[in-house]
């Protein structure tokens, strides 16, 4: 039995409102504003001007480095200008602004799905460059990157992460339900190209909808003498099993080294609606241009899941949905644990934005911070096993190199030392600080 990760908090799961919501296509945006920086590393490059026509589906960006990837256009119509706009990480980015012209079509014409057994690993990677994959989990890696190890670094195991354990959002439960069958195939085409003969698809276990519907899809494919050297299995609920190096752990029972990469554990990890975005780009030679996005949170009048095409603005969405049931106190990109608050509509929907939550002053405790009582439940709920309060301070003294030595960089924000914290210190904040000056610390 594996030991799973350490640390770790149950904050309640608020997905019963969408969990049984099947993904709808109700909404094609007359404007869509797309940043040039949708990716970890360097931003797209335009190869577009304004007054350009471009049709969906179109190149408007090219990557600008190894580490970056291909921008489409994601409706038909005119480039009315390239210019900085706010974006859900609270920073403003050079983006390509398109709106559509007319009646113009704005569906993607798709090929019927291709026999792809003969191309090879390279051709394969290269179809998902093309298509602008990147971590649809939030991460937003360059997914041609992720599927480029080493040849130092040999993968022996891939886990699909069906975890979803972010409050709220249902986005990859919902693809686990409708696109079981597509989400095989991509691995399918993540195991061709990694070489890898082993792979686990890991669900919490407050998704058995989904556990049973993956394991249907599995028994099918395997009396077809596919997907050899698949399980499904499921993992306890627990935030955040869905971060890469827990959910590593709990599975395989691998320990990432500090500062290390899935890849030095012989794993690589990939988000569900990764994997069908990979499916769709092999199969459909379709780009990326659209993603399942949850709508949520007590202020909404009808939760919904929703096929949303990238650079949609949160303003179009929110026309969508009509008249809220309570005013909104807090608008969050992403889920309440790890998501960015919001302070304007203007934001779009970008690659790695799985879900908006509109939330109420009722959902949303605005207890003031009182002095620690060095209980030590932030250090119990840490993941990394760090030591929050310890760093908190070193923070606020301005002591960063200090703070770099007691491992800073380790943490990844998933806020469970002050989602634990009965004092309410704002711990992730101090982390965040912390980690944007550890580079400078002397």
């Amino acid at each position: 039995m594996f030991s799973g990760f350490y640390g770790g908090v149950h904050p309640p799961a608020f997905k019963t409102s969408t969990s049984d919501r099947p993904i709808k296509r109700v909404f094609m945006p007359q404007k869509v504003v797309l940043p040039l920086s949708q990716n970890v590393g360097s931003p797209a490059e335009p190869i577009v001007s304004a007054g350009d026509a471009v049709s969906v589906g179109s190149k408007i960006a090219r990557p600008s480095g190894f580490i970056s990837s291909f921008l489409h256009a994601t409706i038909s119509g005119k480039v009315t200008k390239i210019a900085y706009s706010p974006t859900p990480a609270q920073d403003r980015m050079l983006s390509i602004i398109i709106e559509a012209q007319g009646s113009e079509d704005q569906e993607l014409k798709l090929m019927p799905a291709r026999d792809i057994s003969s191309f090879s690993r390279d051709e394969l990677l290269n179809m998902v460059k093309e298509a602008g994959v990147v971590g649809l989990g939030g991460a937003a890696f360059p997914t041609h990157v992720k599927l480029s190890p080493p040849k130092t670094k040999p993968i022996d195991t891939v886990i699909l992460n069906g975890a979803e354990c972010e409050p709220y959002l249902t986005c990859d439960h919902r693809l686990m339900l409708e696109k079981s069958k597509e989400i095989l195939r991509g691995l399918e085409i993540i195991n061709k190209i990694l070489g890898v003969k082993k792979a686990f698809i890991a669900i919490e276990d407050n998704k058995l909808s989904a556990l049973y519907s993956m394991e249907r899809a599995l028994s099918a494919a395997k009396e077809r003498g596919q997907a050899e050297g698949v399980e499904v299995m499921s993992v306890r609920t627990k935030y955040p099993q869905g971060a890469e190096k827990q959910i590593i752990k709990s599975v395989l029972n691998r320990t990432v080294p500090s500062g290390g990469l899935p890849m030095d554990v012989g794993c690589i990890v990939q988000n569900m609606a990764t994997t069908f975005a990979i499916y769709e780009a092999v199969y459909l030679k379709k780009p990326l241009i659209e993603r399942v996005v949850t709508i949520t949170g007590d202020c909404v009048k009808e939760p919904v899941n929703l096929w949303v095409r990238i650079g949609t603005t949160l303003a179009d969405l929110v026309n969508l949905l009509g008249v809220f049931v309570k005013e909104p106190k807090k608008i969050i990109a992403g889920g309440p644990m790890m998501g960015i608050a919001q302070h304007t509509m203007d934001i779009p929907i970008t690659k790695g934005t799985g879900g908006i939550v509109f939330l109420s002053g009722d959902r949303i405790d605005e207890s003031k911070e009182s002095v620690c009582i060095r209980c030590a439940r932030c250090l119990e709920a840490c993941p990394m096993g760090l030591v929050p309060t310890v760093l908190m301070h070193r923070v606020k003294k301005g002591l960063f190199s200090e703070a770099k030595d007691l491992g800073i960089a380790q943490c990844f924000e998933c806020g469970a030392c002050a989602y634990a914290c009965p004092a309410k210190i704002p711990l992730l904040d101090y982390m965040k600080f912390g980690k944007s000056k550890v580079q400078g610390a002397k």
